[in-house]
């Protein structure tokens, strides 16, 4: 029988709502039981289709996802769940049998916090999740102190997470939402991969420094003719470009 620490599940008693998305119902029910004794509201779905619904339903803070699943896929299902302003600031822990580090780029890619390669360890997981819990909950505890950051045309809505390109919005995922406000807030300072991991996807979260690449090649493509307003710098990181070049 497992056995796991136990923890406060929310600070205001309010239980925080986990959605497993697993199609091997054993596996399904072990984390069912593991997540409700360590006192969270959770619930489940077993392929992409149903795990869009009940992501719309019932607007999970947590997903655990895999990746294969039948009818829509994990990723395509983590993309969709960051599209829907209704959810899109639900931490994503993604489940794999891969073990190839693209595989886990390209998870991050389409937006999710972290990732646990199987057969892992359910005090592992926990603690993962866990982690999602208390960043969300910081997260939420922030007060900014600029709603609105504006510089070359880029400005960042960051008590409404939306970000716009002359005035034109940008569909970011969380963590590029969180990567461009962080750049955006102090243009000109070069910031370095591990700086940007600790601000933009959280320091708990267990990534390659190489993810940030992944997150920033994103952004510029988003960014499109402003793609260089975020400028590598060598050996360092990305900064914001403090400057836009006059004509």
């Amino acid at each position: 029988m497992i056995t796991t620490p136990q923890i406060v599940a929310h600070e205001n008693m309010v239980k925080p709502r986990v959605l497993i998305v697993e199609d091997d119902r054993a596996l399904s029910d072990i984390l069912f039981y593991n997540l409700q004794k360590e006192g969270f509201n959770t619930f489940r779905a077993f392929d992409g289709r149903e795990a869009l619904e009940q992501a719309r339903l019932k607007e999970p803070d947590i997903v655990i996802l895999d990746v294969m699943l039948p009818g829509i896929d994990g990723i395509e299902v983590c993309r969709q769940i960051r599209k829907n302003p209704a959810t899109s600031a639900a931490g994503i822990l993604m489940l794999t049998a891969k073990t190839e580090e693209v595989d886990q780029l390209v998870g991050f890619s389409a937006g999710a916090d972290d990732y646990v390669v199987k057969p892992y360890s359910m005090r592992v997981l926990l603690e993962r999740v866990r982690a999602l819990h208390r960043r969300r909950l910081a997260n939420e505890a922030e007060e900014p102190k600029d709603d609105v950051i504006e510089h070359s045309g880029v400005r960042v809505d960051i008590r409404r997470h939306q970000a716009f390109l002359n005035d034109v919005p940008l569909e970011l995922t969380r963590s590029e939402f969180r990567l461009l406000q962080t750049l955006i807030t102090q243009p000109g300072r070069a910031f370095d991969r591990s700086e940007l991991i600790e601000n933009a996807l959280g320091e708990d979260t267990l990534v390659l420094e190489r993810t940030i690449d992944v997150h920033i090649r994103a952004v510029r493509r988003k960014l499109g003719d402003l793609a260089d307003l975020i400028e590598t710098v060598r050996g360092v990181g990305y900064r914001f470009r403090e400057h836009t070049a006059e004509t």
